[in-house]
């Protein structure tokens, strides 16, 4: 993958096959140029012995293939700027997956389009409350499906295409927002 924002994708497509009722995905960089990667589920967890193979690309969950890359890619992603990536999960309890960039090595893949990774996040899996943070040195976003539910009411489902819009929409205009605010400070120094 050459985006962050698809590997975010991935590791939340399998907090939802492991029955997770809500994922919180949180971004948070740094003055030090790095961006630490929090994706935290409730889903059923992993048992040690799982736990301790999931980095290798021949353990899946899958039946309709014996390869799983998105964990090794992605903590392969995390070592090649100079961070790292490590999963806590327990079973009944859920797992959290948390990786650390370095922004300024030549080899961190860029961000890529994480307002339309979230939407699709959402849309795919409507039923599911995910909570989005991100937050720069002088910034911060968040955006939570609880909340839209309340605002929305019951009609308007999560996964219905105009929510998607609004979604993909908002999230740009955030990320435009703490771009803004980091371009701003890094111009001060």
């Amino acid at each position: 993958m050459k985006e962050l924002a698809l590997y975010f994708l991935d590791i939340v497509k399998n907090s939802t096959a492991a029955g997770a009722k809500q994922v919180e995905l949180t971004l948070t960089e740094n003055e030090r140029q790095t961006l630490t990667v929090v994706i935290a589920d409730n889903g059923k967890g992993m048992s040690p012995e799982l736990l301790a193979t999931v980095v290798d690309p021949f353990t899946t969950s899958r039946t309709t293939r014996k390869v799983g890359m998105g964990i090794p890619l992605y903590r392969m992603a995390a070592e090649q700027t100079g961070g790292t990536m490590s999963i806590e999960s327990a079973l009944g309890v859920g797992t959290t997956v948390t990786a650390v960039f370095h922004l300024d090595h030549i080899d961190c893949p860029p961000m890529g389009d994480l307002p339309g990774a979230a939407a699709m996040m959402i849309q795919g899996s409507p039923d599911i409350d995910f909570v989005l943070t991100h937050s720069v040195p002088g910034g911060e976003y968040t955006l939570d499906t609880r909340q839209l539910r309340q605002i929305l009411g019951p009609d308007v489902p999560l996964s219905a295409p105009e929510v998607f819009l609004w979604v993909q929409d908002y999230l740009a205009e955030q990320e435009k927002n703490l771009n803004a605010v980091s371009s701003g400070r890094q111009e001060k120094e």
